[in-house]
């Protein structure tokens, strides 16, 4: 970098000396004042006979002298200077213009990128389709009160299938459920009321008086589900689960195979997530809140629009 400094400054005083106003001023003391030619027929018609027949004879000997000529004015007198600066090609006025002009651009670039984004997002989700989960059940809950799904519209909802005999993993996904709702009840109250129901597989033993002893067990806000053999099935298709009973031991005890899963319903009773074991109580109230979250921010874009 010092070399090319170097190089750079040197060129620079080359090309200072070698402008023509600098070359004549450092000539001119060489050259010597110069005579016009008017003054010096003068001095030579003056001259007596014997310098003319000298010079005639040796003229590289004599040296003429003329009178002072007075030179040109404004030779050198330097050029007057506007009283302004020079301005360059490039002013703040430029830069504040042309900075406002790409930001507009960016805008606008980021704008219609979006919208862009957003058709595509949609054309995806036409061609994709919803998701073949979820839909409508008509059960009884465990004050024997008939139940729809319709009942649980404006919430979000936890919905788990099991059986009130199962040994281990019904009560463990269950409570699970039961602090998932604790916590968002504390973390998400502006987002949404969240209610947990239960949904058994075996109506065979799990009558209302049954599923009320168990739902007691494990939260106060959980509603407990029953009904026919016909009324579960509907509601187990609906949801794609998959359940099927054991063969009975000499107690008539059996165990229900069945799907473990936490579904998560929205307000609009819309399948949005599901959750399986591997899923623990942290996981579950992150996405949900990020689901929450989201379905209130479309809501409010939509009721913006609408008031518009």
């Amino acid at each position: 970098t010092k070399l090319i400094n170097c190089l750079i400054h040197f060129y620079k005083r080359i090309m200072t000396y070698l402008k023509p106003s600098m070359l004549l001023r450092h000539i001119r003391p060489i050259l010597g004042s110069r005579a016009e030619f008017s003054s010096f027929v003068k001095v030579w018609n003056s001259a007596p006979s014997e310098v003319k027949l000298l010079v005639s004879t040796d003229v590289k000997n004599v040296r003429f002298y003329s009178e002072k000529v007075e030179r040109p004015k404004g030779m050198d007198e330097k050029m007057k200077v506007d009283g302004t600066k020079n301005k360059g090609p490039i002013s703040w006025f430029n830069l504040g213009a042309s900075g406002v002009l790409i930001g507009i651009m960016l805008a606008w670039y980021y704008y219609a990128r979006s919208l862009k984004e957003d058709a595509l997002a949609k054309e995806r989700k036409k061609a994709l389709g919803k998701a073949k989960i979820g839909g409508t059940f008509s059960l009884i809950d465990h004050n024997g009160k008939p139940t729809t799904s319709d009942d649980f519209l404006g919430k979000w909802v936890f919905l788990y299938f099991g059986f009130t005999h199962c040994p281990d993993i019904c009560p463990e996904e269950m409570e699970k459920i039961a602090e998932v709702v604790d916590d968002l009840t504390v973390k998400a109250a502006g987002l949404g009321e969240v209610q947990p129901l239960f949904i058994t597989v075996d109506p065979k033993r799990d009558g209302v008086k049954e599923v009320a002893e168990y739902v007691k067990e494990f939260h106060p806000r959980l509603i407990g589900l029953t009904g026919t053999e016909d009324q579960i099935k509907e509601a187990c298709k609906a949801y794609r689960v998959y359940y099927s009973a054991g063969p009975e031991d000499d107690d008539e005890d059996y165990i229900v195979d069945h799907t473990i899963i936490v579904y998560l319903i929205n307000p609009d009773n819309e399948f949005v997530d599901y959750y399986g074991q591997t899923k623990d109580r942290e996981m579950i109230v992150n996405s949900t809140m990020m689901h929450m979250g989201k379905y209130k921010s479309n809501q409010d874009k939509s009721f913006s629009l609408f008031s518009k």
